[in-house]
C-alpha cells in the first residue's frame, strides 16, 4: 500500500495514483461508511434525521417486497473498479453473491438497484458523480431520494442498454409504484418523520 499517517492529524496521506478499493479494508482508523471515488477518500457527515428515515424505510419496505433470490442491504459498499468502491444508501442485489457474514463489499454486475438518499454535503456526488459511475458499472436501476419541503421525493432512473447512461422513469412524490427491478410499492408518506399532534 505504501500510504503514510499525518503525524499531525492523523489522517492517512494518499499513495501516488492515490488509494485503491482494498485500501479500504485495510486502512486504520477510517471513519464509518467512508467510500473511495476517483481514488480519494470520501467521509460522510452526521446523517440527518431524514436520511436515517429514509434508510430505514426503504431498506425495510424493499427486504418484504423482494423476491427470495434479491437481497437489500443499507450503507454497503460496492467495487466499480479499483479506484472507485462508493456505498450506496440502499442497493438491492442478486442473493447469489453473499459469501458470508464476514464479506465487506459487492460487485457491482450483481446490483440491480442503488438508491443515494441526497444530503447537503452530497448533492453533487448523488446527483452528478454517482448516477454516472453505476450507469458505467452496467447497474441498471438508480433512485435519488429528496427532502423536498419536508416530504420525500423519488427520483427514478433506469439505464438504457445501448447508450449506457441513465434516463429518467419517474418522480414519485407520495406513492412509488414500480414494476422493476421487480413489482415494488412504497408509501413515500412514511418517510417523513410524523409531527406530534398538539394534546
Amino acid at each position: 500500500m505504501g500510504a503514510l499517517m499525518n503525524p499531525e492529524h492523523s489522517w492517512p496521506i494518499p499513495p501516488p495514483g492515490g488509494w485503491t478499493a482494498d485500501d479500504l479494508d485495510t486502512l486504520p482508523n477510517l471513519p464509518p461508511h467512508t467510500e473511495l471515488i476517483d481514488g480519494s477518500l470520501i467521509f460522510v457527515s452526521p446523517q440527518t434525521r431524514f436520511h436515517s428515515e429514509s434508510v430505514d424505510h426503504l431498506t425495510w419496505e424493499l427486504r418484504s417486497q423482494a423476491p427470495e433470490f434479491l437481497g437489500v442491504l443499507r450503507e454497503f459498499t460496492i467495487d466499480i473498479d479499483r479506484r472507485n468502491r462508493p456505498e450506496p444508501d440502499v442497493i438491492v442485489f442478486r442473493d447469489d453473491v453473499i459469501h458470508g457474514l464476514e464479506q465487506t463489499r459487492l460487485p457491482a454486475e450483481s446490483v440491480l438497484l442503488a438508491i443515494e438518499v441526497v444530503s447537503p454535503e452530497s448533492i453533487d456526488r448523488d446527483r452528478e458523480t454517482k448516477p454516472i459511475k453505476y450507469a458505467r458499472a452496467g447497474i441498471p436501476h438508480y433512485w435519488r431520494v429528496e427532502n423536498t419541503d419536508g416530504r420525500a421525493v423519488v427520483y427514478v432512473f433506469e439505464r438504457e442498454p445501448v447508450s449506457g447512461a441513465y434516463v429518467a422513469s419517474g418522480i414519485f412524490h407520495d406513492r412509488l409504484k414500480v414494476s422493476v427491478p421487480f413489482p415494488i410499492d412504497l408509501d413515500l408518506t412514511e418517510i417523513t418523520p410524523k409531527r406530534r399532534r398538539p394534546e
